[in-house]
């Protein structure tokens, strides 16, 4: 993968030009009256939903974490508390997700937070060769390799996702 820069880029660029990951932009036109922002990017894309991850970001008693799973997917709230270490985590608001992460809801990239967090990506992503993961704002996606996001977001990795009901 190519790296390129879109127009001076974001957070989430400038910070993997900064560790010389290589990734690939990959932007589309967004829907706002789209359902799942993710299901769109997938749809957008034209690649499988279960490569195009979603950043959540939770709150328990030690603070906040990340939580990167497929958009096909739900977080397994108590997994993720004990990735974290916590007795439990619930949804962080969407309000403290904004001011903390500095990006807009479904556009919130685990990579160039204003503040780095625990991060856990789910297992599931090491199946493919190439994730998605948002670039940083609604629209715009990042193609990179599993282990490149690991080590961009110093993630752990564990099962934390699991399917809709």
């Amino acid at each position: 993968m190519a790296r390129k820069r879109p127009g001076g880029g974001t957070p989430a660029t400038l910070a993997l030009d900064r560790s010389g990951v290589a990734y690939a932009v990959r932007a589309y036109e967004h829907d706002p009256a789209a359902g799942s922002y993710g299901l769109e990017a997938a749809q957008a894309l034209g690649v499988e939903p279960e490569r195009v991850l979603k950043t959540l970001l939770v709150e328990g008693e030690a603070g906040l974490g990340v939580g990167i799973v497929p958009v096909v997917a739900q977080l397994d709230l108590k997994a993720m508390a004990t990735e974290l270490g916590m007795k439990r985590v619930s949804m962080a608001d969407p309000r403290v997700a904004e001011r903390t992460t500095g990006y807009v809801v479904g556009g919130i990239s685990p990579l160039g937070q204003r503040k780095r967090l625990p991060t856990v990506l789910d297992a599931s992503a090491l199946r493919y060769a190439a994730v998605l993961v948002s670039g940083g704002k609604r629209g715009l996606d990042l193609e990179l390799s599993p282990a490149d996001l690991v080590a961009a977001t110093d993630a752990r990795v564990a099962d934390i996702a699991r399917a809709h009901r």
